[in-house]
C-alpha cells in the first residue's frame, strides 16, 4: 500500500481510500487476466465518491481501463474513423496526458462568437488520430447507480431514445454528406463520421449503420475522439476547444446499458470481445449515454434485473437489478463466458468496502449522539 498524507488524514493513492480502510491488501491473488476487455466511461464526479466500486474493479482486473468523461456544457464534437480490417487491438489505447489539443470546425456548429483557437479538422482526419498507448490506468463499470435526489422515471428514461429526430437540412460536397438536426449535426463520408452536439442534445446516429462507413466501424472497430468546448478560465467568457479522450474501440465491442433495444446477456449469440460500461449515478450515466452518440454504433446488452446489489441501504438503487459497477462487470464476464476463479473474491472485497462504510456511518452517528 502506498499512502500520501493530507492535512487531515492519509490516503492510499492506489485505491483512493483512507489508509486505515485501504483495499489493496484485501485481494489475495494478483489481478485477473480477463480475456474480455473492459472500458469504463466514468463521469468526472464519480471518481471521488467514497462508494464508487470502480476502484475495486481496477484492483481485481488486469485488462481494464477508466476514461474520465465530463458533461457537455457548451458544445462537443466527436470524430469517428473505422479501423482497417484485422487491426491489432490487443493493446488498449487512450490519449494519455489530456493535454490541450484545440480543434474546432465551423461547419459542424462550433461558432466563433467568442475567442477560440481553431485548427484544420479535416487535416487531422486525413493524417489519422494520434493514439497513445494506454499504460497504467484501470477501468470500472457502472450501468447507472442513482442517488435518491436523482431518481427518474425509468420507463421514460430508457424509452426516450432521442428528442432530436427532425432533420432540418442536408448538404452534399463530393463524398461528404452533412445532415443538420435541431441540436446536432452529422457529417459523414466513406472514411469518417463527425458529430457536433449542443448542450442537452440527444442525438441518435444509429441510422448511419446502414451506410458503408457505419458498417465498417462496427465490423472493424473504430477510433473515436471527443473535442470539448469549455471556458478558458472559470470566470472568463473566453472559450477553448480541447481534446477530452481519444480511444480505440475494437471490433466485437458491446455497450452494457439497459436501453430499449438492449438484449439480455443470456440471449447473446455472438462473441463479445470488449465491454463498454458507464460509471455514475443513473442520471449521470443516462446523460453520458446521450452525450456520447458514438455509443449508438455498438450492440447494447443488459443485465438480469432479478439480482440485488450489495449496495442495498448505503447507496440508493433506482430500481431492482441496477447493480454497482464492479457487480455489473463480474456478472457480465460470467454470462459471456469469461468466468474465472477469483471473480467472486473481487465481490468479497467490494462487500468489505460496503461494511466499512456502514461502520463509519455508525461511528459518526454515535459521535454525534454523544456531543
Amino acid at each position: 500500500m502506498g499512502s500520501e498524507g493530507t492535512a487531515r488524514r492519509p490516503f492510499c493513492h492506489r485505491c483512493s481510500k483512507p489508509a486505515r480502510i485501504c483495499l489493496c491488501d484485501r485481494l489475495k491473488s494478483p489481478p485477473l487476466d480477463n480475456s474480455i476487455g473492459v472500458t469504463i466511461l466514468q463521469h468526472s464526479l464519480e471518481k471521488t465518491h467514497p462508494l464508487n466500486s470502480s476502484r475495486v474493479a481496477r484492483l481485481g482486473l488486469k485488462n481494464l481501463r477508466v476514461v474520465p468523461v465530463t458533461d457537455v456544457i457548451f458544445q462537443a464534437q466527436f470524430l469517428v474513423r473505422p479501423l482497417e480490417p484485422n487491426h491489432d487491438c490487443s493493446s488498449s489505447h487512450i490519449a494519455g496526458d489530456h493535454n490541450e489539443m484545440p480543434v474546432c470546425d465551423e461547419r459542424l456548429g462550433f461558432s466563433s462568437r467568442r475567442s477560440v483557437i481553431c485548427t484544420n479538422l479535416e487535416a487531422s482526419l486525413r493524417s489519422g488520430f494520434v493514439i497513445d498507448r494506454f499504460q497504467s490506468e484501470r477501468l470500472s463499470f457502472h450501468p447507472g447507480m442513482s442517488e435518491s435526489e436523482e431518481e427518474l422515471n425509468l420507463s421514460q428514461a430508457i424509452s426516450d431514445v432521442s428528442n432530436d429526430y427532425d432533420q432540418i437540412g442536408e448538404t452534399r460536397i463530393d463524398d461528404e454528406v452533412t445532415s443538420s438536426f435541431s441540436k446536432y449535426t452529422v457529417t459523414y463520408s466513406s472514411k469518417y463520421i463527425m458529430v457536433a452536439i449542443d448542450k442537452a442534445a440527444k442525438p441518435d446516429i444509429g441510422w448511419i449503420l446502414n451506410y458503408p462507413v457505419g458498417k465498417a466501424a462496427i465490423s472493424n472497430g473504430f477510433m473515436v475522439r471527443k473535442l470539448q468546448r469549455k471556458k478558458f478560465l472559470q470566470n472568463s467568457e473566453e472559450l477553448k476547444d480541447s481534446e477530452e479522450f481519444n480511444l480505440v474501440i475494437p471490433s466485437g465491442s458491446a455497450l452494457l446499458f439497459p436501453s430499449s433495444n438492449a438484449i439480455e446477456l443470456a440471449e447473446v449469440d455472438h462473441e463479445v470481445k470488449h465491454l463498454i460500461v458507464l460509471d455514475g449515478t443513473w442520471a449521470k450515466a443516462r446523460r453520458m449515454y446521450y452525450e456520447n452518440p458514438w455509443l449508438k454504433l455498438l450492440p447494447h446488452l443488459k443485465l438480469d434485473q432479478r439480482k440485488e446489489s450489495l449496495y442495498s441501504d448505503v447507496r440508493h438503487q433506482p430500481k431492482a437489478g441496477y447493480l454497482s459497477t464492479v457487480e455489473s462487470i463480474v456478472c457480465a464476464l460470467k454470462a459471456l463466458g469469461n468466468d474465472m476463479e477469483g471473480l467472486d473474491e473481487i465481490l468479497e472485497v467490494f462487500g468489505s468496502m460496503i461494511r466499512d462504510q456502514r461502520r463509519c456511518k455508525d461511528e459518526k452517528f454515535k459521535a454525534m449522539s454523544k456531543s
